[in-house]
């Protein structure tokens, strides 16, 4: 069973995200994954200057940074399982292997849904608000569980376990030529409620358009910082520092902010 660990840190380093990715990369020797972690733009994933109601800002590297991800996507041909992990997601040693979470004969894809952890009341606000404003919309809205009072059962794509079986899905396509299919063009061009859109939106329509076999993992596998009580992040075995705002320094004193983690 070969495995691989992809990261994506394009841009600036902070403190933050060295800390991180050290830390998992740690993780995945241990584990007996092999590791990659891509510092240079290969998508370059740009909206449709025509059409796109994105910020300057967005685009301020020349392309949109966060779907670089998805060009693990690329190394299905080579391993069974890859997880793709943010760059600001600290793992704790001695934490569980995630793979043997989501066993290949069984599942396509693993990743936790944010209304199934134990978030504050502060939190649930944020995340119904943000489904309604990502999910909300026909013919999207139909895709999704609304039964809960966080909104749609939406999966925080800051940790994925993708199987091997998940590339029959992307249907021969490269990861550019999949990203860039005319369907996905509005999440792309930010438009609507989609200004500030990430992957996450992107990917969570693909999984539930292509029904695909999931894995619903416990919170312990992606647990964010401030949304969820502080006891319950130090019994968490990955940590995603998902809100800058909230961190000690924006998070550049990882001394002091691991002070609340360990």
């Amino acid at each position: 069973m070969k495995q691989l660990i992809y990261q994506v840190c394009v841009g600036p380093q902070s403190k933050l995200y060295k800390h991180c990715t050290s830390s998992v990369e740690q993780y995945a020797k241990v584990i007996g994954a092999d590791y990659i972690c891509q510092t240079e733009p290969k998508l370059k994933i740009n909206p449709d200057p025509l059409t796109t109601n994105r910020s300057v800002g967005a685009t301020r590297l020349g392309y949109l940074p966060i779907f670089e991800k998805e060009n693990a996507f690329d190394y299905f041909d080579r391993y069974d399982q890859i997880a793709i992990i943010d760059a600001d997601v600290w793992i704790r040693p001695g934490s569980k292997n995630v793979f043997k979470e989501v066993p290949v004969d069984q599942y396509d894809f693993g990743g936790v849904l944010e209304r199934d952890m134990p978030i504050t009341v502060r939190y649930l606000d944020k995340m119904r608000n943000y489904s309604l404003m990502q999910f909300a919309a026909p013919p999207e809205c139909n895709l999704f569980n609304w039964d809960h009072p966080g909104g749609a059962d939406f999966y925080n794509m800051g940790i994925m376990v993708c199987n091997k079986s998940m590339h029959k899905f992307m249907h021969g396509l490269t990861p550019y030529e999949f990203i860039t299919q005319p369907k996905f063009k509005p999440f792309i061009d930010g438009i609507g409620n989609w200004k500030w859109s990430t992957d996450q939106t992107l990917l969570n329509v693909w999984v539930k358009e292509e029904r695909m076999r999931t894995k619903n993992l416990s919170f312990h596998f992606n647990a964010l910082f401030s949304a969820i009580p502080n006891k319950r992040i130090k019994q968490s075995y990955f940590v995603h520092f998902f809100l800058k705002d909230r961190l000690p320094d924006h998070g550049d004193n990882v001394t002091e902010l691991m002070r609340y983690v360990e």
